[in-house]
């Protein structure tokens, strides 16, 4: 199960990217193609360091990468990473279905 694969503070860390609508949409907008710290920034009403932290937050989360290129810092999307997460949501619906599987048993028995 994907839940045993990863570790605590991996989960951890990966919810916790997930949790904010900015990281969400930073995250959708280098999947679709990478983008500099700096053209990110543009797209948001903050400051070019609040946008870094939300990208620092996605890296250390797996879920981006950033690469030097120039004076610039290229964010790329982790297709494998979201994939991780994906799996995750996946078996904890899994949990959630078996459950809701054994009241709807009980219930029938009654």
């Amino acid at each position: 199960m994907v839940v045993d694969e990863l570790d605590a503070a991996e989960v951890d860390r990966i919810f916790h990217a997930l949790a904010d609508a900015t990281r969400r949409d930073i995250l959708a907008q280098v999947i679709r193609s990478e983008q500099s710290v700096s053209a990110l920034a543009q797209h948001y009403p903050m400051s070019f360091a609040a946008v870094q932290k939300h990208v620092a937050v996605l890296e250390r989360a797996l879920l981006v990468t950033k690469k030097r290129r120039g004076r610039e810092q290229i964010v790329h999307g982790d297709l494998a990473a979201l994939r991780k997460a994906t799996r995750l949501l996946g078996a904890y619906e899994e949990i959630w279905r078996y459950r809701t599987g054994q009241i709807e048993q009980i219930l029938a028995e009654d």
